[in-house]
């Protein structure tokens, strides 16, 4: 599995948000399947952590790029260090999540979570993508989330973000899977990684938080196989359960009603 993987998706990955949580692992993943790994993010310290931990348990190359996605040149920040490499694995993972009311958020940090979560994501596709497709081989991997499925209160601009991966993800299965570049969107549901810790959620009984490492083999699994994949089996079945046995507007008041309990109640803007 190991040499056909890095076969099909090396000899470089590139993961954003690498640093931690879901991105971590999934950098941790691919070296483990033979791909040496061009790690994204914002905190140096955490990134260079994570770099020599790779290293050290896998032995291959690792290469850091301390950067802010927000910002307006982000291919110029990291065509330097790429243009060289053979990136066969792009993971567009970094995101920025809170969970709280729409009015409550500054404006700034709303369009900054845009170009974090959806914005970034475009551009390092288009990208890399074409030389994939010039190529004939390579995996795009898009993280969205199962809040792309319904509008989701307290945290309606994330939720857009990740329909708006979902959808491109899709479509760019079809688009550029004629020319053998796979491309998923992967929706990893309530995962326990730190942004979900520092949210200090309340689950109830009927919401299954996952560990990171079985949900990213899930994606790595489903890369090549189908254009869209929610991990987690209860995850799968309660998302086709709203699909198939309520309305839409049923499915948004079920889905926004689970965030007022685990994250709220929310009752009045700041």
């Amino acid at each position: 599995m190991k040499t056909s993987f890095s076969a099909k998706y090396g000899p470089w990955a590139l993961i954003t948000g690498a640093s931690r949580g879901l991105g971590a692992e999934f950098a941790r993943q691919c070296a483990e399947r033979g791909l040496n790994t061009i790690l994204v993010a914002t905190n140096a310290d955490l990134l260079n952590a994570r770099a020599d931990s790779i290293k050290k348990d896998y032995g291959v190359a690792v290469k850091t790029i301390v950067l802010d996605l927000s910002r307006e040149d982000i291919l110029q920040q990291i065509t330097p260090v790429t243009d060289s490499l053979e990136i066969g694995l792009l993971v567009n993972n970094a995101g920025m999540s809170r969970v709280r009311p729409f009015l409550d958020h500054d404006l700034d940090q709303l369009v900054k979570q845009l170009h974090v979560n959806s914005r970034a994501g475009l551009i390092l596709a288009h990208h890399f993508g074409g030389k994939m497709v010039g190529r004939r081989r390579g995996g795009i991997i898009f993280l969205s989330s199962g809040s792309a499925m319904y509008g989701t209160a307290y945290c309606a601009n994330y939720s857009a973000t990740k329909a708006y991966n979902l959808i491109i993800a899709e479509s760019l299965w079809y688009e550029l899977g004629r020319y053998g570049v796979d491309v998923l969107g992967f929706m990893p549901g309530s995962t326990k990684t730190p942004g979900w810790d520092a949210g200090k959620p309340k689950p109830g009984r009927f919401v299954k938080v996952m560990d990171v490492k079985p949900a990213v083999a899930e994606a790595l699994k489903a890369l090549g196989k189908r254009p869209s994949l929610i991990a987690g089996k209860s995850n799968r079945l309660g998302y086709f359960f709203l699909g198939k046995m309520v309305s839409r507007a049923r499915a948004i008041r079920i889905v926004s009603g689970t965030m007022d309990k685990m994250f709220g109640p929310f009752d009045d803007v700041e």
